[in-house]
């Protein structure tokens, strides 16, 4: 999905479909103050509904901009696989690529939707309908979000849901969407009679998955140091007792001890190294290829790897984090390291009278 993840949604009385008095005022408070995080901002209004297609339902999330808005969003302007945002007019709306293909869709057709809002009839109550033309399919690399959220102008959800333009939020975009609670905390002490929530807010569940899985595979990738350290310990201690007679004819050469033990400390961190700078090199390439990788496997053992439907991604994602490549390259130093005293503190306290003794 786009980086452009919006920050926090504000809600407040308007007067006027341009919303000029507040864009007016909001714009003024936010960028005196936080100018630096925030790229951009927009209007928007969200609701729910249920779209009928010639055979098919399904209940949607609807997201309204204004039109002049839509080119703001990066999903909307680099996604569209299908139709032009150049035909998003009012009475039009643009749909994500899953649900085009679980209702059969495709651009230019017309579809019913029903709104939450009610009129009144002789009869009752019944559910607003609307005929709705599909303007353009767009794609997130978002599997849910493709199944389940359309876009809409602000005009025709307006009407749609029956509600007035008190009802509109307006959504702040960040420069860094991962800085979210830095941003949150200085807009909300900005608008303290506003009511601000994020998309961490909204996702806290994911998220606290996330932070849990990444903590584990930080402790099993600690294990895996620690289980290469102990062979590099097996493997000089080894080394240690099959040169036995070559340290003692070196200590009898009048090789101090400080010597012999920088000899094999340098072989096993050397090892430790290489294998450390190896390893960062494949990790790279690995994580920069994962889905042409991912592609490959599929299309040789016929197999599906990383389903949409589990994991709500159309492609294996990957995130090349220097920060992370230097602590986790750091610490694999660190554990070498002190692995490679031991055998080497034991090949200097050899004694070169008893090695040479049995040899």
């Amino acid at each position: 999905m786009s980086r452009m993840v919006y920050c926090v949604v504000l809600k407040k009385e308007a007067e006027g479909l341009d919303f000029a008095p507040w864009a007016g005022e909001l714009g003024e408070r936010i960028f005196e103050h936080v100018s630096k995080i925030i790229k951009k901002s927009m209007f928007s209004l969200n609701g729910e509904g249920i779209l009928m297609s010639r055979e098919n339902t399904q209940g949607i999330l609807v997201r309204a901009y204004l039109k002049n808005d839509l080119d703001k969003i990066e999903l909307l302007e680099k996604g569209i696989i299908d139709g032009s945002l150049n035909e998003f007019e009012e009475n039009t709306i643009s749909i994500g690529k899953d649900l085009a293909i679980s209702l059969d869709l495709v651009a230019g057709e017309e579809v019913t939707l029903m709104s939450s809002a009610n009129i009144t009839t002789i009869f009752g109550n019944v559910p607003t309908q609307q005929s709705f033309k599909i303007s353009s399919i767009f794609t997130s690399g978002l599997a849910e979000f493709d199944q389940n959220v359309i876009f809409m102008p602000i005009e025709s959800a307006l009407q749609f849901f029956d509600v007035s333009e008190e009802e509109n939020s307006l959504e702040i975009f960040l420069n860094k969407p991962e800085d979210i609670e830095i941003a949150k905390t200085k807009i909300q002490k900005i608008f303290s009679d506003y009511y601000v929530y994020s998309w961490a807010d909204l996702n806290k569940s994911f998220f606290g998955a996330l932070k849990v899985e990444r903590n584990v595979m930080f402790i099993i990738l600690t294990l895996i140091i620690i289980v290469a350290a102990f062979n590099i310990i097996s493997g000089l201690t080894i080394l240690v007792k099959n040169k036995t007679k070559e340290i003692a004819i070196l200590r009898t050469l009048g090789i101090s001890k400080t010597s012999i033990s920088k000899i094999f400390f340098l072989t096993g961190f050397t090892i430790g190294f290489l294998a450390t700078i190896t390893g960062v090199i494949i990790g790279i390439l690995f994580s920069y290829y994962i889905e042409d990788i991912r592609v490959l496997l599929t299309s040789i053992f016929n197999i599906r790897l990383f389903p949409e439907e589990i994991y709500f991604l159309s492609q294996m994602p990957s995130e090349i984090n220097l920060g992370y490549i230097f602590i986790i390259s750091f610490f694999s130093l660190l554990i070498t390291f002190f692995a490679t005293i031991f055998p080497s503190l034991s090949a200097a306290k050899l004694d070169p009278i008893k090695a040479l003794k049995y040899e």
